[in-house]
């Protein structure tokens, strides 16, 4: 079953162009599923995408993380969103839209893996600190913990205050 389907009897709503659904640092407790338009992911001054796949989820790694959104994703053209307020009663109502959510998410984590794999491989004989996407990619890979916090030592998120 298509995600917009299991999503029916969610509100709508709609945003205009240039309008910021979820902001960077920003808790909203609220998960949006595309049905129509298009929007942009940046965090800070850089480009992460564009998304205008009808039942692409956003705000969801907020919602289960417990923690600040960590971009800001403004609509590109008008857009109508169903929305979830309540994220862990819509996901107990339908197995079906959390195995969903599940392979969303697992597909997002290979695509990134993929890449990083594909980083090491072309920085492990450089030897000067690229050298260390390797040990980068290991502790990313290996992380458990439950609490995470985004950004590095160089870069620390400021939206984590």
């Amino acid at each position: 079953m298509a995600v917009l389907d299991l999503c029916k009897t969610l509100p709508l709503r709609t945003f205009g162009p240039g309008e910021v659904i979820l902001g960077d640092g920003e808790r909203t407790g609220l998960l949006y599923i595309l049905v129509s338009g298009g929007v942009e992911v940046v965090k800070g001054e850089i480009h992460i995408s564009v998304v205008s796949e009808p039942g692409a989820f956003l705000g969801e790694m907020s919602l289960l993380l417990d923690t600040p959104h960590t971009a800001t994703v403004r609509t590109l053209e008008p857009s109508v969103f169903h929305v979830a307020e309540d994220l862990l009663g819509f996901l107990h109502s339908s197995l079906a839209i959390a195995l969903e959510l599940s392979r969303v998410l697992a597909r997002k984590l290979h695509y990134i893996t993929s890449y990083l794999v594909d980083l090491k491989r072309q920085f492990e004989d450089s030897g000067d600190h690229l050298a260390m996407v390797g040990e980068v990619i290991e502790g990313l890979v290996h992380h458990q913990e439950a609490k995470v916090s985004p950004g590095s030592d160089r870069y620390p998120d400021p939206t984590l205050d």
